[in-house]
């Protein structure tokens, strides 16, 4: 079960808009390493875990990474929120304005949608950890 707790962990508050970083940090948000995969594939890899401290580990790890998750949200947000005509053209950002105007949409920074096929769930504790080690390495 999750207690949601409405203020972030982490306040976040940008005042100018900047649409070219917004697009860069919403990988972290959507990416392949970013904070959505990571809280699925947590989340998911507890159902298989034989060992109850273990599950309560990665559900408490999967429910952090959601905090995360909507840290970055807030960060994308407000960076895209009241942009001037100009920088809602601006080449970097206008392909994802099209389909998204300022809306946090799970993506990487190349426009690729997230995807379940960029996280791993096998079902073999061992496994698991190790895929969840190798990711949490990438994102260092």
């Amino acid at each position: 079960m999750f207690v949601y707790s409405k203020k972030l962990q982490y306040p976040v508050k940008i005042d100018r808009p900047n649409p070219r970083l917004a697009r860069i940090i919403l990988t972290q948000y959507g990416g392949p390493d970013g904070e959505l995969g990571a809280s699925l594939r947590y989340l998911s890899q507890r159902y298989s875990m034989p060992f109850d401290d273990l599950k309560g580990l990665l559900t408490d790890i999967g429910t952090e990474e959601l905090g995360h998750l909507e840290m970055i949200g807030a960060i994308v947000h407000q960076l895209t929120r009241n942009m001037k005509d100009k920088q809602m053209k601006d080449p970097a950002f206008a392909p994802y304005f099209v389909d998204h105007t300022a809306g946090v949409y799970p993506a990487a920074a190349s426009g690729t949608p997230w995807s379940a096929a960029t996280m791993q769930v096998k079902g073999d504790p061992m496994a698991d950890l190790v895929e969840d080690l190798a990711a949490e390495a990438k994102v260092r």
